[in-house]
């Protein structure tokens, strides 16, 4: 097992570090019933790097749509929308969605490329 130096200045290091752990940790889907978009396991590993970047929700999407080496390092075929973020990071932590940012209506999901 390759060590993780903490100290990266790296999204894409810190996206596959925080992969490779959530796959250790979850389970892929939170629920039998879960729609299969997105693994717990990408959705985490995005967290990771939203907080990594000291950003919001919606920047955070806005890097994975610019920048398809890292959906390529997630596994993802379309960006989640950043609703998808905040409700994910909620049931993560076992909260519930607290942040403005959860509110509003959800916008479509953008396919990657």
């Amino acid at each position: 097992m390759k060590p993780f130096h903490p100290m990266t200045k790296s999204p894409r290091a810190v996206a596959q570090e925080a992969l490779r752990l959530a796959r250790e940790a979850l389970p892929a889907y939170s629920s039998k019933y879960s729609r299969k978009e997105f693994t717990q396991h990408q959705l985490f590993a995005i967290l990771a790097v939203k907080t990594f970047l000291k950003t919001d929700y919606r920047s955070v999407v806005a890097v994975l749509d610019d920048f398809a080496e890292l959906r390529t390092d997630l596994g993802l075929k379309k960006v989640p929308d950043h609703s998808t973020l905040c409700y994910a990071e909620a049931r993560l932590l076992k909260g519930g969605p607290t942040s403005p940012s959860c509110s509003g209506p959800p916008r479509a999901h953008r396919t990657a490329g």
